[in-house]
């Protein structure tokens, strides 16, 4: 039995604790949300390195199986048909393919997280000028059970202008 005197004492530590967590939880939900901002910027940068580099073996890694990708004009592409592409540009003998990438923004919620972005292609060919085109896009990421994120999702569409 708790007496009179231990009574108050208990609640004015457990106020005090709480008054202590509150502010803490808030923080921590800033910097849970930035860790993971980071782990997405971390991917989508060994993405880039990966394919610029040819790995051919990595160049997936950032794709979830159930993939969807949307761009005006084309047909739905799902995982395999995407990694057909990438593995062919990566093995093509006759043109080097190099990717660069601009992050306008990212927002996380929960286990999904949405990207805003430019992809910029660069063609070299032997004897011809660079082909350079940008691709502005949104990717959807989910967090997955081992703690990585992968795109599920990657919708491109033309800047106006």
């Amino acid at each position: 039995m708790i007496t009179k005197c231990v009574a108050p004492a208990i609640l004015r530590r457990l106020l005090v604790v709480s008054i202590l967590i509150i502010p803490c939880g808030s923080q921590s939900g800033a910097q849970s949300a930035e860790t993971e901002q980071a782990a997405i910027r971390a991917a989508l940068t060994k993405w880039t390195e990966d394919f610029n580099a040819g790995n051919v073996k990595e160049v997936c890694g950032l794709f979830a199986a159930d993939l969807r990708y949307d761009y005006r004009g084309f047909p739905e592409r799902n995982y395999q048909e995407i990694c057909d592409g990438l593995h062919r540009s990566l093995t093509d003998q006759t043109r080097r393919y190099s990717y660069s990438l601009a992050i306008k923004e990212t927002i996380v919620s929960s286990d999904l997280a949405a990207v805003r972005l430019t992809w910029t292609l660069r063609i070299d060919k032997p004897d011809a000028a660079p082909q350079i085109s940008q691709e502005h896009g949104i990717d959807i990421f989910r967090k997955q059970s081992d703690g990585t994120w992968k795109i599920i999702r990657f919708i491109a569409y033309n800047e106006p202008g």
